[in-house]
């Protein structure tokens, strides 16, 4: 524990007992560029989190965390499609929200994901056979240097499988403040995923289809404000058709998504949950008893121990399945973000 700091347990959804040298919470783009002259004035690392539900504290963070709460949902409506302007702070779920409520369509899918607006196109987070890039038109990024505002179309993220240009090029000095949503009139309902594909095409609803994802995630994903954890932990490995074929050879029931360029999406709940991971505990953190993909904090866990565990499971399917899982969840260490990957290899 630091001599002097912040605590940031409650601005992390694993609630894990971190601390920063400070905090700053920031509603504009000018208290962003403030935040981060500030940080370098005094040599520190600098840290912008928004709902803190895809982050790992493996360490103490040894800089200035800047929460971004930057608000404001506007909308504007052409011809064919709705045009939506979001904060960066903003609440995601409440953004999908407020399209449901509002009868413009597209979002609904994408339902009870945890986190805000400016973090979705980082991840290009995705749900139930819908990602973001679907439907993002633009991202408005701040260079933190020189306070330069930047409009960035779809295209120039680069959005890929959870990864776009923001985990690259655009990963230290550079602050999202806001998302372009584009919402088209010509709505068709995605129901390929989970319990979904048990409506009728014929008469679903962009309601029906909300409130079937709420169900299905309250049923069977833990909630963050009652045990601690950042959702999915891995990703969805994607491996070529031949290693698809060899595994449902073997495993006939097990889930396969093949994609647009041959290759095949595998699930990863589904890999942890045949090592028979479920419940399976170190320390005070274990894998979720209903969804394997999901590592919690069970009992007041460190850190490290929700490191070890991701190993132990890595390993486990690795050996079982010659398959490597690579988290989703960004790991963050006493000076910023470090390779999950290898910290858990």
């Amino acid at each position: 524990m630091l001599d002097q700091g912040v605590s940031i347990k409650k601005f992390n959804t694993f609630s894990l007992p971190a601390y920063a040298q400070q905090l700053v919470v920031a509603n504009s783009a000018q208290m962003l560029r403030d935040a981060w002259r500030k940080a370098k004035a005094e040599h520190l690392p600098f840290l912008i989190l928004g709902a803190g539900s895809n982050v790992l504290f493996v360490e103490n963070f040894l800089g200035l965390v800047v929460l971004n709460r930057i608000k404001g949902i506007s909308c504007t409506e052409h011809k064919n499609a709705w045009h939506l302007h979001a904060g960066a702070g903003e609440n995601w779920h409440d953004l999908v929200c407020y399209s449901v409520r509002h009868n413009m369509p597209g979002l609904e899918n994408l339902a009870l994901i945890p986190g805000m607006a400016g973090a979705a196109p980082v991840q290009n987070i995705g749900a139930y056979g819908v990602e973001l890039q679907k439907f993002c038109s633009y991202v408005d990024v701040l260079d933190l240097r020189s306070g330069r505002l930047r409009r960035l179309t779809a295209e120039q993220c680069q959005f890929g499988y959870r990864d776009s240009i923001f985990k690259h090029h655009y990963i230290s000095g550079y602050a999202i403040v806001a998302v372009g949503i584009k919402l088209s009139k010509n709505w068709l309902p995605v129901l390929g995923y989970g319990d979904l594909s048990l409506l009728d095409d014929l008469t679903v609803t962009p309601a029906k289809i909300f409130d079937a994802v709420c169900t299905m995630r309250r049923n069977k994903l833990p909630d963050p404000a009652i045990t601690g954890n950042a959702g999915s932990f891995f990703k969805n490995p994607v491996v070529n058709s031949e290693k698809a074929w060899e595994l449902t050879k073997k495993y006939p029931d097990a889930p396969c998504y093949p994609q647009p360029d041959n290759q095949v999406k595998l699930a990863a709940g589904w890999l942890i949950e045949q090592c028979a991971l479920k419940g399976h505990t170190i320390g005070g953190a274990a894998v979720h008893q209903q969804q394997a993909l999901i590592l919690i904090n069970q009992n007041n866990a460190s850190g490290k121990e929700i490191v070890n565990l991701a190993h132990y499971v890595r390993a486990q399917v690795a050996l079982k399945f010659g398959i490597f899982l690579e988290p989703e969840v960004r790991f963050i260490a006493a000076h910023g973000e470090v390779n999950g990957t290898e910290i858990v290899s």
